[in-house]
């Protein structure tokens, strides 16, 4: 088991499931977070961080999808360790439902 990063971050990346991370598995892309599954360690500590609940473990139904978006984005953006600046319009898309198809973005954040 692993945990998954899920559209309900994208345009909020909060970061406080950053600072939590004890094997720091998170990378950063330009609009949202991902989890390296081969990282992961299923700790759950990340999950109840998070305020857009945009962190699930992938042994919820329908979330094929994201585990494979977030084992090829990790491969690919940097990865993240301390928690950065969250975006001001983050609240604003809280909640906002088809953010992928709107705004997902493949272009790696800055990292560390």
């Amino acid at each position: 088991m692993t945990y998954v990063v899920t559209d309900a971050c994208i345009k909020c990346k909060y970061m406080d499931c950053v600072e939590v991370c004890p094997v720091d598995c998170f990378y950063e892309g330009e609009n949202m977070l991902v989890i390296n599954p081969n990282e992961c360690i299923d700790c759950g500590v990340c999950e109840p961080e998070c305020p857009a609940e945009a962190i699930l473990p992938d042994t919820e139904n329908g979330l094929e999808q994201w585990l494979e978006l977030n084992a090829q984005y990790s491969a690919e953006w940097p990865n993240i360790t301390t928690k950065h600046e969250t975006p001001a319009d983050a609240d604003e898309f809280k909640g906002v439902e088809g953010k992928f198809e709107k705004f997902f973005s493949p272009d790696p954040g800055q990292g560390d």
